[in-house]
């Protein structure tokens, strides 16, 4: 039930503006709850993680607002949309068109970037194609000609790629002293694949038992580059003497084989086999180099021949925004049109004029957000959410839309507090047009600045779902159930910061170029807890969770493997930078490095908390020994979803079946055969403690752990689990439900239940995007845990809470992109505090004594 004012303070919204009434709200963990938001506010949602705040904003008012938004387009329109479910809901009035801007990773291919999203490459195409010098006697250039996924403009040579993939002698045989029986010829199947192929050039008379580098140039050649494709008898476990001795009396083979040379086997493999890992295996055996043509910009000559203010598109779009917006300005006052162009052609003039003009305008929303760092051509995947959703906000706020509710995830996420203030201005210019905001959000800065709270809890999942308060901020104060109230007028601070620990070594890289760090020298403390901050894009990541992740792991000999990397067409990946840098000295105290990132744990249904974490398998032990089990001769193997002896059938251990509707979203719905608990019959009636497997899944962590109270393995992963914050999360909660922040977690708690032998690095980035400031007060306890057993932890990090609570800050800027990329200042927090050069000094010194 909400907790609504008696009265409201001058700051409120008008009430004549009118609510948004929900009643009867029941989507995930929401327990039937009635509230009405006011239209025309900026309207926050707080609570702690998995409090159900989200399911409010998202799951009820977005959904309901996007279902009654498609039912007026027509049914064949309604297939090009993600369509959400319908939410549980009784009814809601008063509801206007909805907008939502979530968090959500880029799409895993280069050829998404920042002009694309923002759509601002279609107006430079257009200003290239019509405003741009041309060589003499050179037609004119349409603006698809300018952009590398069209095949008017995709470089002929490499298709719009800007790289070339060949393969070589060496890459397919790395070991020339090898012979063909042992594999010289690496890139040809393992299996019986490799083997058929084997026996078919003993067959052809080549011999396979001597070093492949001993072979004729010819021969090599022929077997490596060949396009003939003969078809010969094979007879394998003959000896090479029995082959051509069987060959000649026509002897009858075991079976015809079909011979196909490396090369061809390699580029066939890698154009058609639907495997990731195949076709990830295949690349492997392919040398990438810059294209001839093109030389990497990707584009025909001929849209390359043409300039504007004496840029190719390509070096045009390598500029930071900010640069651009600068070059453009006098184009878009007018004053450099003549002097560029002479009289002969004023149509051109006057359409740099137009297409600077606009230009320049929607640029000014993308500066005053903070993201003048990036460039026309940096590629989606290398953006953070947070970077992405404010791409997105600057587009609408160009849009000039009125009398629509924005509905924003987070939008202060990955932001410096210093660019915080511009988001908030920026949805304040949101609010003045005439449109409702409702931004779940955790950052108390924005929550401060709100018109309206609704406060969702008090705990997580089970333990939340609802209303603990709605109304403007001050009336929280009252609340006492409120977890958000504590932190957002808190009581004054009695006990004196704790000491930093002094640092046990030291780190150090020389050299370290990347992005716009340009032959930095840096050190970082071990055996204490180090945050890196500094404004978006001064450098950060690209100094820690890239180049010092690059480098201790190529130390270990880790392969490191991005999501981008994972999902992306291989061809479509940016070339691979090399790393610039060294370290010099601190190596010998690092026996191991940690990433805990916020990538997801998992791509399917099928991965969920419970199996990560490795819980899982002692809870199917536990099942497999019990007498029932026993007495059917039931393994552990029974007792997973995957396996074809353990699960159902029918949904194939997926739990639910996909009902395709015309024109509709499909509809996931139960499996008619196991009611949703993934396994069939015989399983389910083992029972241990008198629940079964899919019971026990379906259980909480907070509820498992009582559970498993007498199971001292089990229960010591859900304690850790516990402490995270994840108690509210059930075991076999699916991968593909769980947040970045909750993926993040569940590594860290994964790691928390090592034994800690000590000298390992963890590196986190920025591990408080998602959490509440309850959850952030968690998180530091388990970073703590983890120095204290002798490890290094080093967190990129916005959270003034958490770098205030640090041994040691490494201040990155002093701006962004080319104005970033040095150590502005170093040292425990209450020095950084103090330093007048540092942005971030003046958010730090309020946590500070």
């Amino acid at each position: 039930m909400a907790v609504t004012p008696s009265s409201s303070p001058s700051s409120s919204p008008d009430p004549k503006a009118g609510y948004v009434r929900v009643r009867g709200a029941r989507e995930h963990n929401l327990k039937n709850v009635s509230v009405d938001i006011p239209r025309d506010a900026l309207v926050v949602f707080t609570g702690v993680s998995g409090s159900g705040k989200s399911s409010l904003a998202f799951g009820t008012l977005y959904a309901e607002a996007q279902r009654r938004y498609l039912e007026s387009v027509s049914p064949y329109a309604r297939r090009l949309f993600h369509q959400m479910a319908v939410p549980e809901v009784d009814s809601i009035e008063g509801l206007p068109p909805a907008v939502a801007l979530q968090q959500q990773r880029g799409t895993p291919t280069t050829r998404s970037s920042v002009g694309s999203v923002t759509t601002l490459s279609n107006l430079v195409r257009m200003l290239y194609s019509r405003a741009g010098d041309y060589p003499a006697g050179q037609g004119i250039v349409y603006a698809e000609g300018f952009s590398a996924n069209t095949p008017e403009g995709a470089c002929p040579t490499c298709h719009g790629l800007g790289r070339v993939y060949e393969v070589t002698e060496q890459s397919m045989v790395p070991d020339p002293t090898l012979t063909i029986r042992e594999r010289a010829i690496a890139a040809w199947p393992q299996a019986w694949g490799g083997q058929n192929q084997r026996d078919i050039l003993v067959t052809l008379g080549y011999d396979v038992d001597i070093p492949w580098q001993e072979l004729p140039q010819k021969q090599r050649d022929w077997i490596l580059f060949t396009e003939e494709q003969p078809v010969v008898p094979v007879y394998p476990g003959y000896s090479p003497q029995e082959t051509q001795r069987a060959v000649k009396r026509r002897e009858s083979p075991n079976y015809m084989g079909t011979f196909s040379s490396v090369r061809r086997h390699v580029l066939h493999t890698f154009g058609t086999t639907q495997s990731p890992l195949m076709k990830k295996r295949a690349l492997q055996y392919m040398l990438s180099q810059e294209c001839p043509t093109c030389h990497g910009k990707r584009l025909r000559c001929e849209a390359l021949s043409v300039t504007f203010a004496g840029l190719d598109i390509t070096d045009f779009s390598a500029l930071p925004l900010k640069r651009v917006a600068a070059l453009l300005e006098p184009y878009a006052r007018g004053t450099a049109a003549r002097q560029t162009h002479d009289a002969e052609h004023p149509e051109q003039a006057e359409v740099a004029h137009r297409i600077a003009q606009d230009l320049c305008a929607r640029l000014e929303v993308l500066l005053d957000l903070g993201l003048g760092y990036l460039s026309l051509e940096r590629s989606t995947p290398t953006l953070s959410p947070g970077e992405l959703q404010r791409l997105r906000l600057a587009t609408q706020l160009y849009s000039n839309l009125f009398g629509v509710v924005y509905v924003l995830d987070e939008p202060s996420a990955g932001l410096h507090p210093s660019d915080t203030e511009a988001l908030l201005s920026a949805l304040a210019s949101l609010r003045q047009a005439g449109n409702s905001l409702f931004v779940v959000e955790h950052n108390l800065d924005v929550v401060r600045q709100a018109d309206w709270l609704v406060d969702v809890g008090p705990a997580a999942g089970e333990l939340g779902g609802e209303i603990l308060y709605s109304g403007p901020p001050a009336g929280l104060a009252d609340v006492e159930a409120s977890q958000t109230r504590h932190f957002l007028y808190p009581a004054p601070a009695t006990a004196p910061a704790a000491a930093p620990r002094e640092p046990q070594g030291w780190l150090q890289l020389a050299g370290v170029r990347r992005n716009n760090l340009d032959g930095l020298d840096v050190q970082f403390p071990l055996g204490v807890l180090t945050t890196v901050t500094g404004v978006s894009g001064s450098g950060k990541s690209s100094l820690v969770s890239q180049v010092l992740v690059e480098l201790v792991a190529a130390h270990l000999g880790h392969e490191l493997v991005s999501e981008e990397d994972e999902a992306a067409d291989p061809l479509e990946r940016a070339a691979t930078p090399s790393v610039g840098g060294r370290i010099v000295a601190g190596l010998e105290n690092i026996k191991r490095l940690v990433r805990v990132d916020q990538k997801p744990i998992g791509r399917t249904p099928r991965s969920n908390m419970a199996t990560y974490t490795g819980l899982f398998d002692h809870v199917r032990k536990l099942f497999a020994a019990t007498p029932a089990a026993r007495k059917r001769r039931y393994d552990a193997g029974r007792f997973s979803f995957n396996v074809a002896k353990g699960r159902c059938e029918k949904c194939q251990g997926e739990g639910f079946v996909m009902v395709e509707l015309l024109f509709l979203p499909s509809v996931y719905a139960p499996c008619p055969v196991c009611h949703g608990a993934r396994y069939n019959a015989q399983t389910l009636e083992i029972t241990y403690r008198d629940k079964n497997i899919a019971e026990v899944l379906g259980l909480t962590v907070d509820a498992a752990w009582e559970f498993f109270a007498d199971e001292p393995t089990v229960q010591r992963a859900l304690t850790v689990l516990r402490e995270v914050g994840l108690g509210y999360l059930r075991l076999g909660q699916p991968a593909t439900e769980l947040s970045g922040g909750e993926a993040q977690r569940i590594k860290l708690a994964t790691e928390l239940q090592k034994a800690q032998r000590g000298q390992s690095l963890y590196v986190l980035d920025e591990p408080t995007t998602g959490l509440h400031p309850a959850d952030v007060v968690r998180l530091l306890t388990q970073l703590n845990r983890l120095v204290e057993a002798g490890n290094t932890v080093i967190v990129v990090e916005h959270d003034m809470r958490v770098v205030a609570a640090s041994d040691w800050v490494l201040d990155m800027g002093p701006g962004a992109g080319d104005e970033g990329g040095q150590v502005v200042v170093a040292g425990p927090p209450a020095e950084v505090a103090k330093s007048k050069k540092s942005r971030t000094a003046p958010y730090l010194a309020r946590f500070r004594p």
